[in-house]
């Protein structure tokens, strides 16, 4: 049998680099596009405190960007030699995406970044003003790459399962492209990115105002910042509908996870605004709901239900027992690759294979499995609902939170009345928050992925290798070390750029 163990400190390992990773990604996304804003009014107006804005946030860009580009090398080895049979299992599926994600990151934006930098004498201002767009255009897409390899772990489209190499293998790269979840996560990631980015310019421009240091360009970048920001935190919960969507085509357990659904309600389904999920029970106390609304943003129909927990375990059982067919006819084409009748079989019910690898954590020979066995397979497939029902309910908490902070900032700034020390404080305290509530929309995704790898396809407790417990331990105490090192340098840096502010301020004149 599988050592949990194994399976337990591969997962942690890969959360521990994709969580690491995923520090920097948002503010290089936010803060990308917000030099591209900055440089553009210093161009349309030749101002020469736009320019000085821009290099200033430049630096705190490129090192975010440094770091993001050192974590996201071990990130993309993640995918392919973590300790885990799911990179010999779906491996190439992802080499396309990622080969031209690396090509974008380490290539194409380190060309860019560097003409950022080093070209601000030797370019025109159109010239430069280009690189800066091309710059933001390149962090952009090179993050698109990495979600699209990451939704077909959620949506695994555009392959099929070949039974003589026993792997999952790409036959439509333009249906992998095209994937609706990783639109869909694509539009929802970086509009998350531009908030962090806002965020980090209104903060740092509120601890300048607080201290009377660096006056214009702290005003200036606070008005940006909450104009841009606004706009992002907007888009943020409106395409979070068009991701609760999707996920209701594809990840139906994943939404009734999150609502703590356990009945299927008549359509159209509530949404359930705070409660206390009782997983012994199947049921969730106490209880706060809104009539109409999940049906509405879930399904976008006034009849068309939401199923529940309890339903969809009853489903997946009929996919494990229909797994069962798609396994016993593999077993009969390794015997015999020309047995024509179990070729069709397994063509006909090749989808439910993976349900019925869920009994392989039970028994090591699943054709005899028992219905108590079959059960206890099928109640697998319920996630953690008190994790993805809070993590959910904090993200978005957060997230309407940003709106009203960046409209208050909006609404100072139009009145000229920055000064209003309590919204200083508040934006200052603001910080960390975006970093929170992405933090926590990766574990609401890959929460409500379980207990899948690969979603339908390959359970997680199969994805380990047969390699001991303590060499995964060394393996995390590697990255470890190799982060917290990083961590430690990224924050030195920005916190002596902070505090040495841009290198020729202009005249000022106190609060």
């Amino acid at each position: 049998m599988i050592d949990p163990t194994v399976v337990d400190l591969s997962r942690l390992q890969f959360a521990l680099t994709a969580l690491y990773h995923f520090l920097f990604v948002p503010l290089t996304l936010g803060l990308s596009l917000l030099l591209a804003i900055m440089e553009s009014v210093y161009v349309m107006t030749g101002r020469a405190i736009w320019r000085e804005m821009t290099k200033f946030w430049g630096v705190l860009f490129g090192i975010n960007f440094a770091m993001g580009v050192a974590t996201g090398i071990t990130m993309e080895f993640q995918f392919g030699t973590n300790w885990a049979y799911y990179a010999q299992y779906v491996g190439d599926i992802f080499g396309a995406p990622l080969a031209i994600e690396g090509l974008m990151a380490f290539f194409l934006e380190a060309s860019f970044v560097g003409l950022f930098f080093f070209g601000w004498d030797r370019l025109s201002r159109l010239g430069h003003l280009s690189v800066t767009w091309l710059t933001a255009i390149g962090a952009n897409l090179s993050a698109l790459w990495i979600l699209i390899a990451n939704a077909w772990m959620q949506n695994p489209v555009g392959a099929e399962f070949n039974p003589a190499t026993m792997r999952m293998e790409l036959s439509s790269f333009y249906d992998l492209l095209f994937n609706p979840v990783a639109q869909a996560k694509f539009v929802h990631t970086v509009s998350a990115g531009y908030v962090t980015g806002s965020i980090f310019v209104l903060s740092i421009s509120a601890y300048y105002l607080l201290r009377g240091w660096h006056l214009a360009i702290a005003r200036r970048s606070l008005t940006v910042a909450a104009s841009f920001g606004l706009a992002s935190a907007l888009c943020v919960v409106v395409l979070g509908d068009e991701s609760g969507y999707t996920a209701t085509i594809n990840q139906k357990m994943k939404i009734a996870g999150i609502e703590a659904m356990w009945d299927t309600e008549p359509a159209p389904a509530s949404l359930t605004l705070i409660g206390f999920p009782d997983v012994s029970a199947h049921v969730t106390r106490d209880a706060i709901s809104v009539p109409w609304v999940l049906g509405l943003i879930a399904t976008r129909s006034i009849d068309t239900p939401v199923e529940g927990i309890d339903d969809l375990v009853k489903m997946g059982r009929q996919h494990i027992e229909q797994g069962l067919v798609a396994y016993r006819a593999l077993m009969a084409l390794r015997q015999n690759p020309n047995d024509e009748a179990a070729k069709a079989a397994l063509a006909k019910d090749a989808g439910d294979l993976g349900y019925a690898l869920l009994l392989r954590r039970y028994t090591e020979n699943i054709l005899d499995a028992t219905p108590a066995q079959l059960t206890e397979a099928a109640n697998d497939l319920i996630p953690n609902v008190p994790v993805l029902f809070w993590a959910f309910r904090f993200m978005a908490g957060l997230g309407f939170y940003f709106i009203l902070l960046f409209a208050a900032a909006f609404y100072l700034a139009s009145v000229r009345r920055l000064d209003k020390g309590w919204f200083l404080r508040i934006a200052l305290l603001s910080l960390p928050l975006p970093w929170v509530a992405a933090e926590l929309g990766w574990v609401v995704a890959e929460y409500g992925r379980q207990p899948w790898v690969v979603d339908g396809v390959l359970p997680t407790f199969l994805g380990a290798s047969s390699v001991s417990p303590g060499t995964v331990v060394a393996s995390i105490a590697g990255f470890v070390l190799f982060y917290s090192g990083l961590a430690v340098t990224d924050v030195v840096l920005m916190v002596r750029t902070i505090r040495r502010g841009p290198p020729h301020p202009p005249a000022e004149r106190p609060l």
